[in-house]
């Protein structure tokens, strides 16, 4: 009888294991990126006894210039790996700053991502792996503070001819908890922020860190608890690739109704929805929009065609030369009168940032001439780097602080 309990015991746990999903079995005790704390120091494995070459590509490596229709821009650096004689190949970098740091590897020229590390992040049409180091960027990491609630939000848009769109919305700690009878309860100011071509609503949350860099400086006390709304910024799209009907398709850089005017002509739209939906403080002085590359050219225009909706813009590595034609043209039309009126009276706070080796450096300093000629107010904050998300998020830390004061 003990025999006959022992064997289905067994058939029990086989059965188990074969109904599971595929688990990866051939990463051993393998650790990689293995993070020494004390010398800042990474080290990379991979196994792969039959390859002839393995180079890792990082963000924190020294960028390699190439030639793209943009123009010359930066492009990740890589470094090859050593060869040991088990099979495992290895690399230890210099000392690594604080920051989120991304990385994949090159076996024989095909790109994979590391077996070893779990945790990834999708950029457009590609996975990385990543990995944190604390210090002078902890306000990426998690910790032990209260947690605003994010959530994938559907909204009717029916200037985009769209019954449903989705974008996300973060909701700093306790906002549900102080909801009272009749929808009474705090109310908050709100931040839209916009990501940039090729990205989608997730993007500001999974790349950009947003909740996890809300919950720090609130926690902190450096930031107001605010309601953040992160739209997605592709007029043709419903939601990221996948989430929503026949959207099964690979993710594009350039999509469509992007910068000709739909997304302007629809944000006074979504504004108001967020307004009759949460406990939002529905003015000017409570309301600040801030964006990405296009993110940021949205913004601009937003802001500039509708001066009695924010206080408060952001303009990071933004796009700032007129693309739109067609219908919506008159959106990009007489940007100097529409500024005027945007400046009379000034904004709280306009802030423009980018980094000194962006490819949109040049038309960020031809702007701040121009916003110089008219004597507009504005703040600047100039980086290192160029058109990369480690920016971004630096910008978004910088930004946050500011606003509602």
């Amino acid at each position: 009888m003990i025999r006959i309990a022992f064997l289905l015991l067994v058939a029990l746990c086989a059965m188990n294991m074969k109904g599971q999903e595929t688990i990866a079995l051939n990463t051993g005790d393998i650790t990689s990126p293995d993070i020494d704390a004390t010398t800042g120091k990474v080290t990379f494995r991979l196994l792969a006894p039959e390859a002839r070459t393995v180079e890792l590509e990082g963000s924190f490596l020294p960028p390699r210039k190439v030639q793209t229709p943009f123009g010359e821009m930066e492009q990740t650096g890589r470094v090859s790996l050593t060869k040991g004689a088990d099979g495992l190949w290895s690399y230890t970098s210099q000392p690594l700053e604080s920051e989120l740091h991304t990385y994949c590897f090159y076996v024989d020229g095909l790109r994979m991502l590391d077996p070893s590390n779990v945790y990834q992040l999708r950029d457009i049409a590609t996975y990385t792996n990543y990995f944190l180091i604390d210090g002078a960027c902890s306000n990426y990491l998690v910790h032990d503070v209260p947690h605003g609630t994010l959530a994938k939000v559907w909204y009717p848009a029916p200037k985009l001819g769209m019954d449903q769109r989705r974008m996300t919305i973060y909701l700093p700690a306790g906002y549900d908890e102080e909801q009272g009878a009749g929808g009474q309860g705090r109310r908050y100011p709100v931040l839209y922020l916009l990501h940039g071509a090729g990205g989608d609503e997730n993007a500001w949350s999974e790349l950009g860190r947003a909740a996890q860099i809300l919950d720090n400086l609130i926690a902190q006390g450096k930031a107001e608890p605010m309601i953040v709304v992160m739209p997605n910024g592709n007029g043709g799209q419903k939601a990221t690739p996948g989430a929503y009907e026949n959207s099964m398709y690979k993710p594009s850089f350039m999509n469509a109704r992007t910068m000709e005017g739909s997304i302007e002509v629809a944000f006074p739209d979504l504004v108001s929805w967020v307004d009759s939906h949460y406990r939002t403080l529905a003015d000017k002085q409570h309301r600040a929009i801030a964006g990405l590359s296009m993110g940021g050219f949205h913004s601009l225009y937003i802001s500039a065609n509708n001066p009695q909706l924010f206080g408060y813009v952001g303009l990071f590595s933004a796009a700032v030369s007129r693309q739109g034609q067609g219908e919506n043209d008159y959106i990009y039309k007489q940007l100097d009168e529409k500024l005027g009126r945007q400046f009379s009276p000034a904004p709280s706070l306009y802030y423009i940032a980018i980094g000194r080796t962006d490819f949109l450096y040049q038309d960020n300093v031809q702007f701040r001439q121009m916003l110089d000629q008219k004597g507009y107010q504005y703040e600047y904050v100039e980086t290192d780097g160029g058109h990369i998300w480690k920016n971004w998020r630096i910008y978004l830390n910088q930004f946050v602080p500011k606003l509602f004061k």
